[in-house]
């Protein structure tokens, strides 16, 4: 048994799950493409469930940026010199899976209750994470001579998740509005418009729960470094 779960392991590691999810995105691609091209500009009348080519161009989008944000981790490695832990790794291409290939081309965020939820809390503390990694690199920078307080270096990590979640949320107003999708979902599955309050609650949810999860690593990253606890060092970057 224990020699199935040590093979188990070598088989099933983050090199592995990258790959799977690289090859998702990549036929995620040709997949919706194909599908935009032949799909209706107009849902017909007589069957208002029929995806529409705003819907795969959206799609699209997203499968090609997921594509593109799989590479960062190995230019980071090769051009910048800093080592991402495996753990790190794993986290960052599972959220890209259940976002972009669950999410958008799957239909999760319509099929399952509270999937964008999940997702952007997950989010905010991955990216409150990332900021103790950020400050632990410029504190131990020879070219920087300061000492950070863990409250300053856990309210910068902070910051910093609310503030990419912002510009996430810019993002998808800028393309909704620029080529007419749905991503901010200010319409209903089926094309259905919402109207007023309703139609801002998707994103003003995303940034509380952007928030609550920022605080929440935050909170653990501020006791972890003022009790040395070391909580984080399995998810920190490093400078090689």
């Amino acid at each position: 048994m224990i020699h199935l779960y040590i093979m188990l392991k070598k088989i099933f590691n983050y090199k592995t799950l990258y790959g799977f999810v690289q090859l998702t995105m990549i036929g995620s691609c040709v997949f919706v493409a194909v599908h935009m091209i032949l799909a209706p500009t107009v849902a017909p009348a007589e069957d208002v469930t029929v995806r529409v080519k705003s819907d795969y161009l959206l799609m699209l989008i997203q499968c090609l940026l997921g594509t593109l944000a799989l590479l960062i981790p190995g230019i980071l490695r090769r051009i910048a010199k800093i080592n991402i832990p495996s753990m790190m790794i794993i986290m960052y291409a599972l959220f890209l899976y259940c976002a972009i290939y669950l999410g958008e081309v799957r239909n999760f965020y319509f099929v399952i209750p509270h999937w964008d939820v999940v997702l952007h809390a997950f989010s905010g503390a991955a990216l409150g994470a990332l900021g103790f990694s950020l400050v632990s690199i410029l504190n131990k920078s020879e070219s920087i001579e300061f000492t950070l307080s863990p409250l300053f270096v856990a309210l910068f990590a902070f910051c910093f998740a609310l503030s990419l979640g912002v510009i996430w949320e810019v993002y998808e107003f800028a393309i909704d509005n620029l080529l007419n999708t749905n991503s901010q979902k200010y319409a209903l599955e089926y094309g259905e418009m919402l109207v007023g309050k309703a139609a801002l609650t998707d994103t003003m949810k995303d940034l509380i729960v952007d928030a609550i999860g920022a605080f929440a690593i935050a909170a653990v990253g501020f006791v972890s470094l003022k009790y040395k606890k070391g909580w984080l060092d399995r998810f920190r970057i490093k400078k090689s």
